[in-house]
């Protein structure tokens, strides 16, 4: 089942205690980032207002006792659009989400799929699925994941992964 708009919203905020997410691309085409995005590229900063949606979100999470993981697999040299994404992460962290980098620049994959997924509760996966270019297109509620498979890639991104303010991402 597709899941977008006020549909994928209302999903999003209804798990019970964890939502982690599986990024494996080096680039996101995400609508509304192009400003900011051409502007960091510009000055080399970010400045999140404390009032951004994804922030309040995920401050909100947190007060309710629920978490957000994410492990963001890559390869250097990072691209611009992952140096921009790293300058949003430590908001992210700040906000109370748990942002991890595993970074395979000087080793093999371990057995991650290179599809984008979240896994909410352990118990429900969406797929998200892009273009080759980081342009979203679509996001799928799987109707019969096998779910040890998402808990495994889980723990295997989590084990491998260090926390995003202890990786140097020069």
């Amino acid at each position: 089942m597709h899941l977008d708009g006020d549909q994928w919203t209302a999903f999003f905020g209804s798990f019970e205690r964890e939502a982690f997410r599986l990024e494996t691309l080096p680039v996101y085409a995400m609508k509304g980032e192009e400003e900011e995005f051409e502007a960091f590229q510009t000055t080399g900063k970010l400045e999140l207002p404390q009032d951004d949606p994804w922030l309040v979100k995920v401050r909100s999470f947190r007060d309710s006792g629920r978490r957000i993981r994410r492990v963001h697999v890559v390869t250097r040299p990072l691209t611009d659009y992952l140096r921009y994404e790293f300058a949003a992460y430590r908001y992210n962290v700040e906000a109370g989400e748990d942002v991890r980098i595993l970074d395979l620049t000087d080793r093999e994959n371990p057995g991650l799929p290179d599809q984008d997924f979240w896994l909410f509760d352990s118990s429900q996966v969406v797929a998200m699925n892009y273009r080759s270019d980081g342009t979203q297109i679509s996001r799928d509620l799987l109707e019969v994941p096998d779910l040890n498979q998402y808990r495994k890639w889980q723990e295997l991104a989590l084990s491998l992964s260090v926390p995003f303010s202890e990786y140097g991402a020069d």
